[in-house]
């Protein structure tokens, strides 16, 4: 269902869609960047959502400022977390007590990272293809919720291989997967990145 929810400075365009087994969760999931052509509509968040909502996950994805429907204009330095956070905002007052997830692709998964160390609710992260060789993604570092990198093996915007050159000591809770013979888009490959998240979120609520 599209609509429109409140954001830090002005309407935010989403979809939200509910999961057809038993409720389970809520998440977030974030596009790649606006000024590349990013939207809520991009395969890899299409895709991502689907595989939540598999696992019982209720999936919030939506534009961020400045994007299509919703207002204001393109920050890049952070103030898009405030977007996310609405989403979650949002979430949370849609399904009180659900446990909160944060996911996204690419800026959407650098947006989620840092989201995720400021907003205690967020219980699980998902971050898919990261852009670690041309923007900072150290806040990993500090993450303490359990979570997902996942990556491609021919991603042109950094590999597996070097995120774990640049970080060796990765928190414990964040486990790593890579897709081989992936680009940065998962061209071809957008269904194993739907298998991957999946199979993830299953395994993180069967655990809890």
């Amino acid at each position: 269902m599209k609509f429109i929810i409140p954001g830090p400075v002005g309407k935010l365009e989403a979809w939200y869609e509910l999961p057809d087994e038993p409720l389970r969760g809520a998440a977030v999931v974030g596009h790649p960047h606006p000024l590349h052509g990013g939207t809520m509509r991009n395969t890899v968040v299409f895709r991502t959502a689907r595989a939540l909502r598999s696992a019982g996950i209720a999936t919030l994805r939506f534009n961020f400022r400045g994007v299509e429907g919703s207002e204001g204009s393109h920050d890049g330095n952070g103030a898009e977390e405030l977007d996310m956070r609405a989403g979650l905002d949002w979430l949370e007052g849609e399904l009180p007590g659900s446990p909160l997830w944060a996911a996204g692709f690419s800026f959407g998964s650098r947006t989620a990272i840092g989201l995720a160390l400021k907003d205690e609710r967020i219980r699980t992260l998902i971050a898919v293809a990261p852009p670690v060789r041309i923007y900072d993604v150290s806040d990993l570092m500090s993450v303490r919720q359990p979570g997902l990198i996942l990556m491609g093996s021919l991603d042109e915007f950094g590999t597996l291989p070097e995120l774990e050159e640049q970080f060796p000591n990765l928190p414990a809770g964040l486990e790593t997967q890579e897709i081989e013979g992936a680009d940065h888009l998962f061209r071809r490959r957008s269904p194993m990145v739907e298998a991957c998240v999946e199979d993830f979120a299953n395994r993180m609520l069967d655990r809890s």
